[in-house]
């Protein structure tokens, strides 16, 4: 498998469909192989009915008994891709995904990358919230990038496959990724308005949770083993 799009969702009855049509589009006109996995993590809506009458093969739908949030979404689809290839996407379609080819154009050189919202189509609160607590986070953990929330990702699968993720971890991938001794780079993507739904993150939800998930991070940062093995041959 060349390429496995990962998106999880909760409550996005009205974009799932379109979800499925704007990345197939992307994914068949530059991959010759390519799956789309959609997690649902729990939906109260008639999201679960929508993706169980899918029918696609190249689309698999993991439904979650409860809703268990992002990183245990991100988490399931990381563990169940086949692609050597994967992404991450919000199922809200606020980042595009034509940007996928934008982010793949850097894979000769790097191991992981994040997209970086360009233009944030949000309220005033909730872009202020995101600039603060970005900045908080690199503070705590000694890292540089600008927008760890930004749901367009791109990995190597072995980036993918080395993560062990606890609760809220979702939102230090490239950090972790760093930690195991990866190369990330940051690219800008686009970023649009929600046509339907509503966000599932407040400012505050966001905001506290990951100043303290920083400190974890900080301390496995701080904790990580290296090493070198001069005898490869044992």
């Amino acid at each position: 498998m060349e390429i496995s799009v990962i998106a999880p969702v909760y409550n996005e009855e009205e974009n799932i469909n379109r979800l499925i049509e704007n990345v197939e589009k992307v994914l068949k006109q530059n991959f010759k192989s390519y799956e789309i996995l959609l997690v649902n993590d729990g939906s109260t809506d008639k999201s679960k009915e929508i993706l169980d009458s899918v029918e696609n093969e190249n689309v698999k739908v993991i439904h979650f008994e409860k809703n268990c949030g992002q990183t245990a979404a991100t988490a399931a689809g990381f563990k169940y891709s086949e692609g050597d290839i994967i992404v991450t996407i919000d199922a809200d379609l606020q980042t595009d995904p034509e940007d996928i080819l934008v982010l793949y154009s850097y894979l000769e050189n790097y191991d992981m990358i994040n997209g970086r919202r360009a233009t944030r189509e949000d309220g005033i609160i909730k872009k202020i919230s995101s600039w603060v607590g970005n900045t908080a986070r690199n503070i705590i953990t000694g890292d540089d990038i600008k927008d760890t929330g930004c749901p367009l990702k791109l990995f190597r699968k072995e980036v993918a496959k080395s993560y062990y993720l606890y609760e809220g971890m979702h939102r230090f991938l490239p950090t972790l990724a760093k930690i195991n001794g990866f190369r990330v780079i940051e690219v800008p993507v686009r970023h649009y308005d929600r046509m339907f739904g509503q966000s599932k993150y407040g400012v505050w939800n966001r905001l506290f949770k990951g100043l303290k998930d920083a400190f974890a991070v900080r301390w496995m940062k701080k904790r990580h083993i290296y090493y070198t093995v001069l005898n490869e041959e044992i």
